[in-house]
């Protein structure tokens, strides 16, 4: 039997396969970045993918020639585009500070469209694609950390005593270390340690700042340690 509703077990098992390679192979990068959604993730959204891209296609091929009957094998592929979104959405994370896991929805969403063309028989695309993908995700991440670092912003916490001069001595570091200071917020709270005790006020600074290419994070830290009464310093 032969005809644009047939196909054979051997295509079948082809195309499963090719779609769980492909989709491995996006996985696999995302998985040595340790991002939330790995290897098997991706496999199984490529798999399904291409599964329903079959059925679409192939499964309802008993009514193909029915009167009154009209098969659009684009119809269950439209469908997939749109349900992966909610999976994709669960990788995303909005700490208050930064979004992260946007790259990875991104890679879950491409996946399923490579699950798709692989489904349909579009082997050549399927497989340019996916290069193309672990193209964006290896090669151009790496010339990202490399060149583009230093338009990121990124967010330093400091705590220590407020005393006269904190915020200048603050900026003036800032400066010298070519960091431009996009926002500042300053919160104080009093500790009392005794009744004998002066009351004293701890500060906390948060900097939301751009960094030159050149920033090195343990540096920063190891310096701004180094000032008396600092407590704790962080940068995200």
């Amino acid at each position: 039997m032969s005809g644009p509703w047939f196909i054979d077990e051997w295509h079948i098992l082809l195309r499963l396969l090719l779609a769980m390679l492909l989709g491995g192979l996006v996985g696999l990068e995302r998985e040595r970045s340790n991002h939330a959604a790995g290897l098997r993730t991706h496999i199984l959204v490529c798999l399904g993918s291409a599964l329903i891209m079959m059925l679409s296609i192939y499964g309802f091929k008993d009514f193909a020639h029915e009167l009154n009957v009209r098969i659009d094998p684009a119809r269950l592929a439209t469908a997939v585009i749109t349900g992966v979104g909610f999976l994709g959405a669960g990788t995303i994370l909005f700490t208050g500070k930064s979004i992260t896991g946007l790259t990875t929805a991104a890679s879950i969403w491409v996946v399923a469209a490579i699950g798709l063309a692989a489904g349909a028989g579009f082997f050549f695309a399927s497989i340019v694609s996916t290069v193309l993908v672990l193209l964006n995700l290896w090669v151009f991440n790496k010339l990202e950390l490399r060149y583009l670092r230093g338009n990121k912003l990124h967010v330093i916490t400091l705590h220590t005593l407020s005393e006269p001069g904190t915020l200048e001595k603050v900026s003036s570091f800032m400066e010298q270390e070519k960091i431009k200071i996009r926002k500042i917020t300053v919160n104080e709270q009093d500790l009392s340690y005794a009744e004998v005790t002066p009351v004293e006020r701890k500060i906390e600074i948060v900097l939301h700042v751009q960094v030159p290419h050149e920033f090195k994070t343990i540096e920063i830290v190891s310096k701004l340690r180094q000032w008396e009464h600092m407590t704790k310093v962080s940068i995200e």
